[in-house]
């Protein structure tokens, strides 16, 4: 058996031993409480580099987002711009336009009244009558490739309007007819028209005057391209519920290249180098959009270059019935007026009161807008004939002035101008004229007018 201090001593030891081992216990934990950590905080420092990533590819991308829209805002300026360019391109288009119609038409009317009074010369030659019938074919010639021209544009522009009502089909065709005619003689071809059964008496809604252009451009299309003494033939027939009208010829043809853009604008077929055949290219190109205005169609068809052409027209026909026709107008005994001509072109003013007198008439001239305002009310007029681009003072605002005039007489008014769009129609009647006239004015044309006053 031991001493005391032996047994205190061992008891001493065993006392300490379970601490140790409580330390070393702890210790481990500790240990694996800090892996735990470590490994917390290296997901999070991974999820932390990951976010990062993605907040770089977000900003990444509202940097592109934003440059992005930087390039839509700009490009959205940018198309706003070239719009507005394109509409005043447009509009200085069409005004050039109507200033060259205006500049053309102006010196074609002193050549067309000229052409009239030849053919009045007492006694004249015949060479003298041909001659006049050869000036007044080409002045006319001539106001028709403006017209396409001016049509072409205001097509393009959206100002022309159509006043549709029913229509006889045959009328149509035998005005276009009459209307070409003397191209036709000129040239010594053959024109047949043929109406098949039930389409002498079709009816189609349409714009007379323009179904008329259509038709009239058409034959004249033909007879261009076709060589003197050939034959062309318009043929109108029934099918499905609408009218078919075939324009041939046996001219010069198409190639298959040129049939997909006959169509277009300032398209033309094959020509010489002496363009003999004339034409700017734009009379098919309002052919197509003035039927399409008509919910019609046009299409072109040759067998090739010098096997004739074939052009198919397509207008539904109307469900309505044409109106009574006007009665006849009856003649009218002449009678000497007095009239006042206000025009700058010396020419054309000359010309004109040659005709009038010779008609009968007393005429005085003016030859600019004040000198015609004072002619104006200084004497009692019939009728007041007045060109509107005048120098000084213009004939719409010369007219107003007429009219607003105290105590003055109210004579008959005919506007003269080489302007001959839809609006310019309108502001010359609203100025106060009652008739407006495009040049070139052909003498039977204003000879009518001023016949509504016997």
């Amino acid at each position: 058996m031991g001493s005391y201090r032996e047994e205190q001593a061992a008891s001493e030891q065993r006392s300490i031993e379970p601490g140790r081992q409580s330390t070393g216990a702890q210790d481990v934990f500790l240990l694996q409480r800090i892996r735990v950590l470590e490994d917390e905080l290296a997901a999070a420092r991974e999820q932390a580099r990951v976010q990062a990533r993605e907040r770089q590819a977000l900003e990444a991308g509202a940097a592109l987002l934003r440059e992005a829209n930087e390039h839509l805002v700009l490009a959205t300026f940018n198309a706003e711009h070239l719009r507005e360019d394109a509409e005043a391109a447009n509009r200085r288009q069409n005004e050039f336009l109507a200033m060259l119609a205006h500049e053309l038409r102006n010196p074609l009317s002193p050549i067309s009244m000229a052409a009239s009074l030849l053919g009045t010369v007492p006694n004249a030659t015949p060479q003298l009558a041909n001659l006049a019938r050869v000036i007044g074919r080409q002045v006319d010639h001539m106001a028709r490739l403006l017209d396409d021209l001016l049509d072409a544009a205001r097509i393009s522009s959206g100002k022309i309007t159509l006043s549709v009502q029913p229509l006889p089909l045959a009328e149509l065709l035998q005005h276009a007819v009459e209307t070409i005619q003397p191209r036709i003689q000129e040239r010594r071809q053959q024109l047949q028209l043929t109406l098949a059964p039930g389409a002498d008496a079709a009816v189609v809604d349409g714009d007379r005057v323009r179904l008329i252009q259509v038709f009239t451009n058409l034959i004249g299309n033909a007879s261009k391209y076709t060589g003197d003494g050939g034959t062309l033939r318009v043929t109108a027939s029934l099918d499905a519920g609408q009218a078919l009208v075939v324009v041939e010829d046996d001219g010069i043809g198409m190639a298959p290249e040129v049939i997909p853009h006959i169509f277009d604008l300032f398209t033309q077929g094959p020509r010489s180098l002496a363009r003999s055949e004339g034409g700017l290219g734009v009379g098919l190109n309002v052919v197509r959009n003035l039927l399409a205005m008509h919910g019609a169609t046009v299409r072109a068809d040759s067998a090739g270059l010098g096997q004739g052409s074939r052009f198919t027209v397509r207008l539904p026909r109307s469900s309505g019935t044409v109106g009574a026709q006007p009665p006849a107008k009856a003649p009218v005994r002449r009678t000497a007026l007095n009239i006042l001509l206000i025009e700058d072109n010396v020419d054309a003013c000359d010309m004109l009161a040659g005709f009038l007198a010779s008609e009968g008439h007393q005429v005085r001239c003016a030859y600019d807008g004040h000198a015609g305002l004072a002619a104006a009310l200084d004497g009692a007029w019939d009728v007041i004939i007045c060109d509107v681009g005048l120098p000084g003072m213009d004939g719409l605002d010369l007219m107003r002035a007429v009219r607003a005039a105290e105590g003055g007489t109210h004579p008959f008014a005919v506007a003269l101008s080489g302007y001959g769009q839809d609006g310019d129609r309108t502001r010359g009647l609203a100025a106060g004229f009652d008739r407006y006239l495009v040049k070139p004015v052909a003498a039977a044309s204003l000879r009518d007018v001023i016949a509504e006053l016997a």
